[in-house]
């Protein structure tokens, strides 16, 4: 093996040594780390989508708030048929992809890329939504962070990017306590609740005073009101689809164990819900900037300053913070089968040493960070961005299932239920839409038809490549003769060593030098007759002192004397053995590159002679 440059030792230090190919079905999910790396985004979304519910009902009074618990009935029974949905997704399409897939084969490349668009920028807002609501959850605890939250949101993204890019196998090992601690503490939490106000007598939460809330009717709460409320709590659905994305990061049989983390996932997330959700009604509890619901229904059950109550802040803080990584599980896994197919950058599909998807990894904590930053760490205004890409992807994937039973001839409740959640997830879409498109949804919106017509265009850059390229019907040209031009500002060893590999390769070699100094034209022809060889030297005059112009000019000129011929330049470099040494000489070279880069028939090339 190679000795590691220091870049080198710094990667093998965050990121660990390499994983080989042979390994990697080593590096699979089982039921259990599955439900850790690939759930935890549906899980912990119980953590905000009570109250983002409870933020609409609010405005009119104690009395809309009990429509909660209805509104969190309805949103489970919704979540329930699209996870069954799902696991005939799973079945159908064991290699992964999810609603990208499935939209692409069975609806058309346009539906297909729509739903990829979707769910790229749903895994986006994942990480930064999941982080900005795991970081309130700690600063409610402990309200001094509170004017730090961006700069503790962008930390807690580049962990979870560091402890991605080290593999599936470690992050998964990192994941998994927090989900399943946090599941424990919500069950007891619940179970608690529970017991304490239908059992016991326990009184509502004191956060606001009752008489600053509204007291209007229930009646003035208009059904668009009502709406509202439902599209905030519909948060509670999404990376339902994560599993079926992320199927072939599962052990064999991959369909069987995902279909059944997916319906494990289901029943956790509906139990967690609805339960927060009456027991925020039962208690009354009532969104405050700086303080969470769940805080507050956990300082009720648990005690403020029990340690129950700092065990569940802090499994809060950490699985929202962690369900950012079902998005880091599937956003690489899905940008590198958009890429497979032609339509994103190929560098998606490449691995790293630790047989993860290192550029999705990157690209997407990069994405995540400039949203933290640009909401200012505020879960509440990312939110009304976060369920357009979801719902689409819904819709599209339901649809697209439905059509390919109905083509397969399938009957029966399977079919029956893929059409009822289509219809039922697209009025969903249109409730989110116009809900809200105000509040800053329409940027979701517009965005993703913009990133279909860029996966368009990359695609069709690819295509003129490979048409470019191919070799059916085309005859190679005759073979050519090659001159070989070295650009030469004096004679010194690296040059005579670029000047004995250009013989090495042509008959023709010319050595080319720019005169702007008249004065010491006359030393390098006396040194040239020592050093020089068989190598012509060819002298270009430079009134206006510029060195790129004469030598452009005089390789055009070979181009139109010699039309036959490939030209190639050799370009003579010293490489220092300290890299800042580079500061202290100019790089000539490296514009001599950049000006020949796109010409026809010349060639560059460079002669490094290595410093000690």
């Amino acid at each position: 093996m190679s000795p590691l440059t220091p870049f080198g030792h710094a990667k093998r230090l965050l990121v660990g040594r390499p994983i080989s190919s042979e390994l990697a079905h080593h590096e699979r999910l089982t039921k259990t780390t599955g439900l850790a790396v690939l759930s935890s985004d549906a899980l912990s979304s119980v953590a905000y989508a009570t109250e983002e519910v409870l933020r609409v009902l609010m405005v009119g009074g104690l009395a809309a708030m009990a429509y909660a618990p209805t509104i969190a009935l309805l949103i489970a029974a919704l979540l329930g048929i699209v996870a069954f949905s799902y696991r005939q997704t799973i079945k159908a399409y064991p290699q992964g992809g999810g609603a990208y897939i499935v939209a692409k084969e069975n609806l058309g490349e346009w539906a297909g890329l729509s739903a990829a668009a979707a769910l790229l920028i749903d895994y986006t807002l994942t990480v930064a939504v999941s982080v900005a609501a795991g970081v309130a959850a700690i600063t409610s605890a402990f309200p001094s962070l509170h004017i730090n939250r961006v700069e503790l949101g962008l930390a807690f993204v580049g962990l979870l990017m560091l402890g991605n890019l080290r593999g599936i196998r470690e992050s998964a090992r990192l994941f998994a306590l927090p989900t399943y601690g946090f599941i424990a503490v919500m069950c007891s939490l619940i179970v608690a609740g529970f017991y304490r106000t239908f059992a016991a007598s326990m009184p509502p939460v004191a956060v606001v005073p009752v008489d600053v809330l509204p007291t209007f009717d229930t009646a003035t709460l208009t059904t668009f009101a009502l709406l509202t409320a439902f599209a905030n709590g519909c948060t509670a659905m999404t990376g339902v689809e994560a599993i079926s994305d992320g199927t072939p990061a599962f052990k064999p049989p991959e369909a069987r164990n995902a279909a059944a983390t997916l319906l494990v996932m289901a029943a956790v997330a509906i139990t967690m819900f609805v339960g927060i959700s009456v027991l925020a009604d039962r208690l009354h509890a009532i969104p405050a900037v700086s303080e969470t619901i769940v805080s507050q229904i956990g300082r009720a059950v648990f005690g403020g300053g029990t340690v129950l109550y700092y065990v569940l802040q802090v499994m809060t803080t950490l699985i929202l913070v962690l369900a950012a990584n079902t998005a880091y599980a599937d956003f690489p896994r899905l940008a590198s089968i958009v890429a497979r197919d032609r339509f994103m950058p190929r560098q998606f599909m490449n691995q790293g040493d630790k047989l993860a998807f290192s550029n999705g990894i990157i690209a997407l904590s990069a994405a995540a960070g400039g949203l933290i930053v640009v909401f200012g760490g505020d879960t509440h205004q990312l939110i009304p961005l976060y369920m357009i890409g979801v719902f689409l992807s819904f819709t599209l994937s339901q649809t697209g299932m439905f059509l390919k039973q109905r083509r397969a001839g399938v009957s029966g409740p399977p079919v029956l239920l893929n059409l009822f959640g289509a219809i039922l997830t697209g009025i969903v879409l249109l409730i989110v839409g116009a809900t809200k498109g105000p509040e800053g949804a329409w940027i979701v919106i517009v965005l993703i038809p913009c990133l279909v017509v860029v996966f368009r265009k990359t695609r069709e850059h690819y295509d003129t490549v490979a048409h470019q390229l191919t070799l059916r019907d085309w005859t190679p040209p005759a073979r050519r003769t090659n001159i070989v031009l070295v650009p030469v500002s004096g004679v010194q060893r690296a040059v005579v060593h670029a000047l004995r590999y250009s013989e090495s390769i042509s008959t023709d070699v010319r050595a080319v030098y720019v005169n702007d100094n008249p004065q010491a034209v006359a030393a390098l022809q006396a040194e040239w007759k020592t050093w020089g060889g068989s190598v012509k030297l060819v002298v270009l005059d430079s009134p206006f002192r510029s060195v790129m112009e004469p030598l452009l000019a005089y390789i055009a000129l070979i181009e139109k004397e010699r039309t036959n011929a490939y030209i190639t330049i050799v370009l003579p470099e010293f490489v220092p053995s300290r890299w800042w040494h580079h500061l202290l000489h100019n790089q000539r070279a490296l514009l001599i590159k950049g000006a020949l880069l796109f010409r026809p028939n010349v060639v560059v090339t460079s002669v490094p002679f290595h410093l000690s």
